[in-house]
Parts: C-alpha cells; structure tokens; sequence
C-alpha cells in the first residue's frame, strides 16, 4: 500500500485531510506526521505547505513530495530541501476555476469602481459614480501563461475582455494575443488597462513591479496581483496609485503574510484586500488531485505541473 505522509496545516486539520482521502482514494495509506508512531521515513510521498526545518531531513528519500499550493518558491528557497525528488504543484480544474473567477472579480471591480461604493457605505454615503465602461471595451494584460494563467487568459477572453499575455517563452492560447521573452515586454504592457499578475516567484521576477514599471501601463490602468507578493515594490505601487499612474489595485498576496497591522495598505482607498484566498479548492478537491497525482507517478507518468527547480516552477 502507497503511504502518503501529511505535514500541511498541521496537527489540527488532519483530521480533515483524512476525511477527504478516505472518499477519493480509500486504498492510500494516510498518516499524520505529528503522530508519534509515525515514522516519516516510511513515507513514499509528503504532502506539505511549509514544513519545520527539521522536516526536510525526511524528505530525501521520498518519491514525490506534493504541496497543497500553487507557488514551490518557499520549498526552493530553503538551504535543507532535496531538490533531486520530485515537487508537484497543486492543480485541478477547481483551483484553476477559483482563479479565473476571482480574477473575473476582480476586473469587474476595477472597471466599475467598486472600491469606492465600498468605502461609501462604510461612511453611509448615498453619492452617484457611475462608470460607463463594458468588458469588451477593456484590454487584459495577463503577465504568466502557465497552468493557471493560461486558463484565466483563456476564460477572459471567452467572456468578451480584450487579452494579451506575456510569458517567458513562446506558447499559445486560444483568444489571447501571446508575447514572448523580455523584448517583448514592454509591448505587451502598452497594451493592458487592467494588468493580472501570474508569474511564479523567481530571482528573475521578485522586486520587478515597480514604479517605473507600472508606468509603463496606460495612464490609469487597474493592477491585480494574485502571483507573490515579492513581486512587487509595495512602496512603489502606492505612489503609482497616489501619483495617478494606475487607479486601483486589488491584491490577494502581499509581503508579509499576514500583513502586519501597522501596513498603509490596509487604509489605502484605492486597494483591494484579499487573504490569500483567490485559488484554494475545497479540501476534497485538493484530496482527488493529490491522489491522481500519486497514481500517476505510481505509474511511471510525470505530472503536468512537476516542478523544474532550476527554473523555480
């Protein structure tokens, strides 16, 4: 029987993980790794978020480690971690769907406004901000093409946005005008009134949202951020929205999480908070892709999203 090891959440939500796999996969042998009879070594695979030091010690000798999100670059980072066993990504059709619908959110907000309804409710204010704007006459700049980006490219455009994407190499999408490589760049963001951010964590990416990158948009343009929040110079976006560079931002990853309380993004009128949430499938949902996963790998397949750790993704 495979064994599959879960450190992710913790002591208190294993519970929930063993309900989920007892359901969709009820041959999987699952084990906590807080149990103290349970002897990490005996583990074929782990399931992990962000794991004590202490635990990569175990993960050598492991034939796939799995992590319940979508980024590795906290995995990656870490000085212990075995990057010679394989990483998967987490995946599935539901996470890939919560992401184009919260994106979907997000421009629509942007387009109409909607921070400020919000603030003028919170004030009890009854005050007239129409804005004359459809889908189809606004242009989506969605920057990384990968599993999740690709699919909220692709649903933008099949509900009427205007989208271009940019990705490192070349690729396609269907309804989605693609640039490719660094030369191509600043074409792309000529072409975006609302900027998505997807790209993956990298030393090549971290920092690069900056004030003279964010002029780069179309005056006035919205920024959404559901990539990392070491994407961005957070000092820089808010003179870019205080300045009139962009007009809002809704941000769903920032640096640190939780973000502290004393954070002028918080109060910030023209920002949109979110906790992380803009992916996480149901626990049942990530349990079925985790076990599809293993199955394949059982099998000798290599999965769709196995982690290239010299790439970061």
């Amino acid at each position: 029987m495979v064994r599959l090891i879960v450190s992710a959440d913790g002591a208190d939500k294993f519970e929930s993980w063993k309900k989920a796999f007892s359901e969709v996969s009820p041959d999987l042998d699952v084990c906590s790794w807080y149990e103290p009879s349970v002897q990490p070594s005996a583990a074929d695979y782990v399931l992990v978020w962000t794991p004590e030091e202490d635990h990569f010690e175990h993960f050598s000798s492991v034939k796939g480690i799995l992590c319940t999100g979508a980024g590795v670059d906290h995995l990656l980072r870490a000085p212990q971690f075995p990057r010679h066993v394989p990483l998967v990504r987490m995946g599935g059709e539901q996470t890939a769907g919560l992401m184009a619908d919260y994106v979907t959110w997000a421009a629509i907000g942007l387009i109409r406004d909607a921070r400020t309804w919000a603030l003028q409710q919170a004030e009890r204010v009854w005050s007239y901000n129409g804005v004359a704007r459809t889908s189809g006459e606004t242009r989506i700049g969605v920057m990384g093409l990968g599993h999740l980006g690709s699919h909220v490219a692709a649903h933008l455009a099949r509900i009427g946005f205007q989208v271009s994407g940019w990705r490192r190499s070349g690729g396609s999408v269907v309804g989605v005008e693609v640039y490719s490589g660094k030369e191509a760049l600043a074409d792309f963001l000529k072409t975006a009134d609302i900027l998505v951010n997807l790209l993956p964590s990298t030393p090549e990416t971290r920092g690069l949202v900056t004030y003279h990158f964010l002029s780069a948009l179309p005056r006035g343009a919205g920024f959404i951020n559901v990539g990392r929040g070491d994407h961005v110079v957070q000092a820089d976006l808010v003179r870019a929205l205080d300045d009139g560079l962009i007009s809002g931002a809704v941000l769903d990853v920032v640096t640190p999480e939780p973000l502290s309380a004393e954070s002028g993004l918080w109060a910030h009128p023209r920002i949109t908070l979110t906790p992380h949430v803009a992916s996480e499938a149901s626990r049942i949902m990530q349990a079925r892709y985790v076990a599809e996963t293993i199955a394949q790998m059982e099998r000798g397949e290599r999965p769709a999203l196995l982690c290239d750790p010299d790439k970061g993704y």
